[in-house]
């Protein structure tokens, strides 16, 4: 996937190619003038120097334990060459050079999308100088938190940031998946790789390039286009079975004619193609497509897990729910009024990466409370924060993590899918803050979906009361539920799960550790890019549940196509070498054919981009 090889000339990245190509332009006039006996021994020794270095190749994976099939042209190559079927050994030696160009050419079209992310990667930034109204170019690496960027009209984002400027337009499609441009106003985040519309704006970084969002999205594409998918390094296991077959059928043709051309014959229908190039082809359509939906995965053997997956683990807040709570009423305790207390919790909660933090903070905003600056915070996972603000010190979070500070604390009496925040201040009990926090609207319908394919033992876990949580579970259909549970809880309650392997979905923000105990971890939200790029396994960058199916979907179809694709150019090998075993099929004719089914293996290996797209779009309306 990088940008540098496209540019240089074709003649230049595939040079045995154009060799090949050359001396077969070259042999043909010399055919033609009468030079026959030269034209052999001109084929027969560049068909001999291009199978040692093959040779040699092979030699180098085998001292790295790899074993491919490089074996079967090789000998293909010298057992043409040993019966006087130069013309066939020079097929042969063609498919063997343009098997890499054949790879990049299937690669480059089923990697599209995941290329086109990288490409639109910031490179650079106009930062403020010393505050003042002029800017200078800089790398976007170099931009640090509080810098001031310009960016100008059409251009990309360089890092995360608060808009300084009243008003401005953004296209953040390639980030969210939404087609219609967005529209903030000063005081609004605004995302790196998003790009600017017509007027320029000027922000407050927030985050440096490495910690930004965009740059979080690159640095799972790129572990993406490292990894290879378990499928793939099992296509390398079938190259022994293969190898052995062809060589059985061509020497019993051999020994039972007493013909070495016999040899020759079925060894040059032994195509290496399905096994070298599909199902690497087949992994890259898969990843490709899935990032065309907005889902981002590390590698191809992500793909093949999610194609296996028979359990489902989901996070309550923010991934079965709509993540954003809204605020219903308020229990104070005296010394405190409404106001004070929610002033105080949301003074705490300005550090928070929670989603409930986010809604408090607004809450207050809206109420027009002044907030109180931080002097100290720390937050527990799935328990809550302590911060120590101007005046006192502020605890916020679950019943249990407040009776830890303040032991009189009481529990408040819930109803339906509302949650309680509990406060403490100064180590005594100061009241609750009540929630609602909405169910996603196709939350049941994916929960269905995920059963139809396959997806036999879902759970959900939350750190909220037990009522709340089984109000939830029973809204989207979920029968095992874990309540009040920790960071340990969770990742212990998916350790235990019979039914591997696991899938695990959460908000990607707070759910690290038990995203990275799952088989695969699945952060939702664009949100949670950044925070999942070490811990998650692939990121659904559209805030969309019913992509978590898709997301199965496009796995299943991925290793469907790509064994399909090994077995269909196998299967129409050995078919095709048992045909040639009888003599029927000359030796140029046999490498020509054995090149119809590399192609034809490849362009079923490319269905993994657009497989079945029409039932896709079809099962996402339903949900």
């Amino acid at each position: 996937m990088t940008s540098d090889a496209p540019q240089r000339p074709v003649l230049l990245r595939y040079p045995i190619v154009s060799c090949t190509i050359l001396v077969g332009i070259l042999g043909a006039l010399a055919w033609m003038a009468g030079f026959e006996a030269v034209v052999r021994w001109g084929f027969s020794a560049f068909a001999l120097g291009v199978a040692g270095i093959e040779a040699v190749r092979m030699v180098r994976q085998l001292r790295r334990r790899i074993f491919g099939i490089d074996i079967l042209a090789i000998v293909a190559i010298v057992a043409t060459v040993a019966v006087g079927e130069v013309a066939a050994s020079m097929i042969i030696v063609l498919m063997v050079a343009g098997g890499k160009a054949l790879e990049d050419f299937a690669t480059g079209r089923a990697q599209r999308e995941l290329s086109a992310l990288l490409s639109r990667e910031p490179q650079t930034a106009h930062r403020s100088v010393a505050g003042s109204s002029t800017f200078e170019d800089v790398a976007a690496a170099d931009v640090r938190v509080g810098d001031v960027v310009l960016v100008r009209s059409g251009e990309v984002v360089p890092v995360d940031g608060m808009l300084l400027t009243p008003t401005a337009v953004f296209d953040e499609s390639s980030l969210t998946g939404e087609s219609m441009p967005k529209s903030r106003v000063a005081g609004e985040e605004v995302l790196s790789g998003s790009i600017n519309g017509t007027l320029a704006a000027t922000f407050t970084a927030t985050a440096s390039a490495g910690d930004s969002q965009y740059q979080g999205i690159v640095a799972l594409v790129r572990q993406a286009a490292a990894n290879r998918a378990p499928v793939v390094r099992l296509a390398d296991r079938y190259a022994i079975p293969f190898t052995g077959i062809s060589l059985v059928i061509g020497g019993v043709a051999w020994f039972l004619s007493g013909d070495p051309v016999r040899f020759a014959e079925v060894l040059v229908l032994a195509t290496p193609c399905p096994l070298v190039l599909a199902a690497p082809v087949a992994f890259m359509g898969g990843m490709s497509r899935a990032a065309r939906h907005g889902i981002i995965v590390k590698g191809g053997g992500v793909l093949e897990l999610l194609a296996r997956a028979r359990s489902a683990v989901f996070d309550k807040t923010g991934t079965l729910t709509s993540g954003t709570p809204t605020i219903t009423r308020i229990n104070a305790m005296p010394p405190f009024d409404e106001s004070e207390l929610l002033a105080l919790v949301a003074s705490a909660e300005t550090l928070s990466s929670h989603v409930l933090a986010a809604s408090i903070v607004a809450a207050a905003r809206q109420r027009g409370l002044a907030l109180v600056d931080v002097s100290r915070s720390s937050e527990v996972d799935a328990q809550g924060v302590a911060a120590t603000l101007s005046e006192h010190d502020v605890a916020v979070g679950t019943l249990s993590f407040i009776r830890g500070l303040a032991p009189e604390a009481i529990a408040t009496a819930l109803t339906g899918n509302e949650l309680a925040i509990y406060v403490a201040v100064d180590r005594l009990f100061a009241g609750s803050i009540i929630a609602t926090d909405p169910v996603r609207a196709n939350a049941r319908d994916t929960i269905g979906a995920l059963r139809s394919r396959g997806v036999r033992d879902i759970v959900m876990l939350s750190g909220d009361a037990r009522v709340t949580a089984e109000e939830v579970a029973r809204a989207v259909g979920i029968s095992t539920v874990q309540a009040d549970c920790l960071p340990a809880d969770k990742v212990n309650a998916v350790k235990s799960l019979r039914e591997r392997p696991v899938l695990m979905v959460g908000d990607g923000v707070n759910d690290a550790p038990v995203l990275a105990s799952a088989d695969v971890g699945i952060a939702m939200g664009a949100r949670g890019a950044t925070a999942a790029s070490e811990s998650a396994s692939a990121v659904i960058l559209v805030d969309d549940i019913s992509l978590v199916v898709r997301a199965v979907e496009i796995g299943q179809d991925t290793v469907r196509i790509a064994l399909q694709s090994i077995w269909l150019g196998m299967g129409l090998s050995v078919g095709l070498m048992l045909i040639a075993a009888f003599g029927v099929i000359p030796t140029v004719v046999g490498a020509g054919i054995q090149e119809v089914v590399d192609l034809a293996t490849i362009l079923n290996a490319l269905r993994a981009l657009h497989p079945r797209e029409q039932t896709a779009e079809r099962q996402t309306r339903e949900t």
